[in-house]
């Protein structure tokens, strides 16, 4: 029989580990600026020890495994730009998209993929596709959705995505999935919409969205769209009935606020002038159990980075720690099941 949890597994190999060990690789984050403040163990749901995730958060440059309510494992990519997407592999190799280049690195730090993005361009968003390829949306004047040998770093699949000229290359895209039938859902942040493409890009599906930052389709067919803007997710059906939909006013303030605050934007230098930040979703996941585990920024640490709650929108569980923990823009759950490298098999 299959294991379908072999994350797992594989974490039994990160608890042998040195968590001090740092790769040569690996560039320092500097995220000093953050609110250190002690955890809220008034939250509930059991803090960090609820779930063993992998997460990243845009604004922090480190990933990090969580397990047994520890941090187990981090991996530092610098403060100079965004991590948006990661992966822990069957193999437990880690897959990460940084804003400028993408790599997979072995628990003990093996770099054993990395591809720098063309000049001009950048990417947020990536998936496994088998142990051997990955999925990739690019960013560009001429935006593309690739397929890349991770051994070869040969393209195996290219498609241009449709997209109206005189618009920036970072507000394009954020994130795409191939789903279990093999198309490709993309979410068009700046035009607001979340498409559903076939192999030669005819459109299947699409809704209108103010600013969707992800989507991802579920194993009954429905698609899940989080909007940072609208600070909502909704559930779509096939027929685009929205069957279920959560927005930050459902929720009390101390989990979700709408209001928008300013912060001090983060540089190679630290803080320097101010920056506008919604206090919103990213992205979520949906857990076996039908809950769904939201991804915040926090709010400087004014609020939770993950909130899960229930087909009721009750809060099960809440983590609010900047004290071990940055931003989060998105989360694995290990010990939900699915085999991350089979399009479709998970449901994030």
């Amino acid at each position: 029989m299959k294991d379908m949890t072999p994350c797992l597994r594989a974490l039994e190999y990160y608890r042998t580990l040195d968590p001090a060990y740092r790769a040569p690789e690996e560039i320092q984050s500097d995220v000093a600026y953050w609110d250190k403040s002690e955890p809220d163990d008034t939250l509930p749901g059991g803090g960090m020890s609820r779930h063993p995730f992998l997460y990243v958060g845009e604004e922090d440059g480190r990933i990090i495994i969580v397990d047994q309510g520890k941090v187990l494992w981090c991996y530092d990519t610098g403060s100079e730009a965004e991590l948006d997407d990661v992966w822990m592999l069957s193999n437990g190799n880690i897959l990460f998209s940084h804003m400028y280049w993408c790599a997979e690195v072995t628990p003990d730090k093996k770099r054993v993929f990395y591809y720098k993005y063309p000049k001009g361009t950048e990417s947020h968003s990536l998936q496994p596709v088998g142990l051997d390829s990955v999925l990739m949306i690019i960013n560009a004047p001429v935006p593309q959705v690739i397929i890349m040998n991770k051994h070869t770093c040969e393209i195996e699949y290219s498609h241009d995505v449709p997209y109206e000229p005189g618009h920036k290359t970072h507000t394009q895209f954020r994130r795409i999935r191939m789903t279990q039938d093999g198309t490709f859902l993309i979410c068009y942040l700046e035009l607001g919409k979340v498409v559903e493409y076939d192999r030669d890009f005819n459109v299947l599906w699409s809704v209108l969205s103010t600013r969707p930052w992800s989507a991802f389709k579920l194993h009954n067919g429905n698609v899940v769209v989080t909007d940072e803007a609208e600070l909502k997710v909704k559930e779509y059906a096939p027929d685009k009935t929205v069957v279920w939909e959560l927005s930050a006013s459902d929720l009390p303030a101390k989990y979700a606020q709408t209001q928008i605050f300013d912060r001090p934007a983060s540089g190679p230098d630290g803080p320097s002038g101010l920056d506008v930040e919604a206090v919103g979703w990213q992205s979520c996941v949906r857990l076996e159990n039908g809950n769904t585990v939201l991804c915040s920024q926090g709010s400087m640490g004014r609020l939770p980075q993950f909130t899960e709650v229930t087909r009721d929108k009750e809060v099960v569980w809440a983590l609010k720690n900047f004290r071990d923990l940055g931003p989060a823009t998105s989360i694995q759950i290990l010990s939900d099941p699915g085999i991350p490298e089979e399009p479709g098999s998970c449901q994030r």
